[in-house]
């Protein structure tokens, strides 16, 4: 919960706008400021102050406790022109909220912690456990220390700026050792505990035994991701207590599929009673990883350890058609996650001031789609978070297809939309797209002509308004003649066509002209041509094709 404080009108109106953009998510305090500033403090996970830092620092001070448990304090001047993360950047989650907050009340989110300040991934915020000296080691890559990176297992890690070996370390791990003077210790949850228990089975018995199984077999509490058992015992309490203590969820299977889970111990107990030779050996093995600990018994319970290796990460990213304010925040955000990213040299050179210190950068030229999207697949492959980059849509004409190709189910596939050049040049034409609409690339590199002038074809028996795409370049310079003719045999020479080169870019240029007037020869490669159907006119010097509502007819 959010707690939103306020103590003027001006205050009170930006409060409840917040309010009213998160609904069940705030709660509004009235009365005295500084009680109902206790009252957040103490009740809230985050808090919204509408008043002067000074004042709430007062109020805060007797308040603090451990910046790991205190919530994130957010704080809005009176103008609301900045959002200041006041109080638990990291922990409290108040940087991101500080963000939050100036994009839903158009202010600056003022945000002074150092890591961030620096465009680094602070150590605290990667999602992970962690134990050992976090400001150590912060500070010693603020300073441009050497840091080594020593990671015991793959796991998808966002950017650092970590050197081969240095005087500090940051090191993932899910073996139970202590970290050293100048070392963080991330925990990835690296470990399923298969669980098995008779009826009634008491609680502090499940622990027990799970708790010795780790320690025996040199292993992290921490790193264990789940317990996992039968679907027969979903409810048995002591199962459904461990969990809630380890602070894990408590995950079930059905008893036909632990059966077909080849596993070393399996048992006609078991069997008789749920119906699988084995529960605990086989809920652990189900999705895959090695056998840590085997079966293990007390009276009433069994448990088996299994380490899954951390799935890589990929995320074909869509970057928009060139201007940075069509770049998505969610590409952005992935931008600066990924500790690898890979893309065409000139769309690198885009957003290379957007990635953060120690992100990996594979680039390569023109004519290099397949070798990127196997590239891509093999660094995710290998735990790595990557990003692959493309223009506009990674989706259209781009990326996306030969990666997801490449990829198979062992590797988490994230798609992020961008503008497409047909949205960009249709915004920058009018509205050409109004109505139904195909995009066609001429490009006969890799498509055989005769495919692409069946799809031309298509579009233009139905009346359809078609973008074409990569429509001339010096080496294709009769491909976009034949498609305009064959439009022709359907369209009037006065349909309108738009003409658009390097859409959002610095030296975008557009011109609407017909399909009798239209010279192939203006075009290139930067450009995209949207030709419209019988019903699109220029109206006011912009193309617009009509929706076709039904009101629109019966008030002409």
């Amino acid at each position: 919960m959010i707690g939103l404080i306020s103590a003027t009108a001006a205050g009170a109106a930006a409060r409840d706008r917040l309010a009213a953009a998160w609904p069940g998510r705030a709660r509004v305090y009235e009365g005295p400021v500084g009680e109902a500033v206790r009252a957040a403090f103490a009740e809230c996970e985050q808090v919204v102050c509408f008043l002067a830092t000074g004042a709430v620092v007062r109020l805060l001070a007797p308040l603090l406790g451990d910046k790991t448990a205190d919530p994130g304090v957010v704080c809005v001047d009176e103008g609301g022109r900045f959002a200041v993360s006041l109080v638990g950047g990291h922990g409290g989650g108040a940087n991101e909220l500080a963000r939050e907050v100036g994009e839903l009340l158009g202010a600056e989110p003022v945000v002074t912690t150092a890591t961030d300040s620096v465009g680094l991934a602070g150590l605290d915020t990667l999602g992970l456990p962690y134990e050992g000296s976090v400001a150590t080691v912060s500070r010693a890559l603020l300073d441009g220390e050497p840091v080594a990176l020593e990671t015991e297992l793959a796991w998808p890690l966002p950017p650092l700026p970590a050197a081969p070996r240095g005087a500090y370390t940051i090191r993932l791990t899910d073996r139970d050792v202590e970290p050293g003077e100048r070392e963080v210790l991330l925990r990835p949850p690296s470990l399923v505990v298969g669980v098995g228990a008779s009826r009634g089975a008491p609680v502090e018995e499940v622990l027990g035994l799970v708790e010795a199984a780790l320690r025996e077999a040199g292993l992290s509490h921490r790193s264990v991701a789940e317990l996992a058992t039968v679907d027969a015992k979903a409810e048995e309490p002591g199962l459904v207590a461990a969990a809630g203590r380890l602070g894990v969820p408590l995950v079930t299977y059905s008893a036909e599929e632990l059966a077909a889970v080849e596993v070393p111990n399996p048992s006609h107990a078991p069997l008789a009673a749920v119906g699988t030779p084995s529960v605990a050996e086989a809920a652990a093995l189900l999705r895959g990883g090695e056998l840590l600990v085997p079966k293990r018994k007390s009276a009433m319970a069994t448990c088996a350890v299994v380490r899954r290796p951390g799935r890589g990460r990929l995320a074909v990213v869509g970057l928009g058609p060139g201007a940075r304010d069509l770049l998505t925040p969610r590409a952005a955000a992935e931008l600066r996650r990924a500790s690898v990213l890979v893309g065409l040299d000139q769309y690198v050179d885009q957003i290379r001031d957007l990635l953060r210190p120690g992100t990996r950068v594979l680039e390569s030229g023109l004519g290099a789609e397949e070798e990127r999207a196997r590239t891509a697949v093999a660094e995710a492959r290998r735990g790595h978070a990557v990003a692959l980059i493309g223009s506009g849509d990674a989706g259209v004409y781009a990326m996306a297809s030969p990666a997801l190709a490449e990829a198979s189910e062992d590797i988490d596939v994230v798609g992020v939309p961008g503008v497409t050049a047909a949205l960009a040049a249709g915004a920058i034409l009018g509205a050409p797209l109004g109505h139904d609409h195909v995009s066609i690339s001429l490009s006969d590199l890799h498509t055989p002509w005769e495919v692409i002038e069946r799809r031309v074809r298509a579009a233009a028996e139905a009346d359809i308004v078609v973008t074409f795409y990569n429509p001339r370049s010096r080496g294709r310079d009769w491909q976009l003649p034949k498609a305009l003719g064959i439009l022709a045999e359907h369209r009037e020479p006065t349909t309108p066509v738009g003409v658009v080169r390097n859409a959002s870019r610095p030296d975008e240029s557009s011109r609407v002209t017909t399909l009798a007037a239209l010279d192939p020869a203006t075009v290139d490669m930067m450009t995209v041509v949207t030709v419209g159907n019988t019903a699109t006119r220029t109206i006011a010097g912009r193309m617009v094709t009509p929706r076709g509502y039904r009101w629109q007819e019966d008030h002409r």
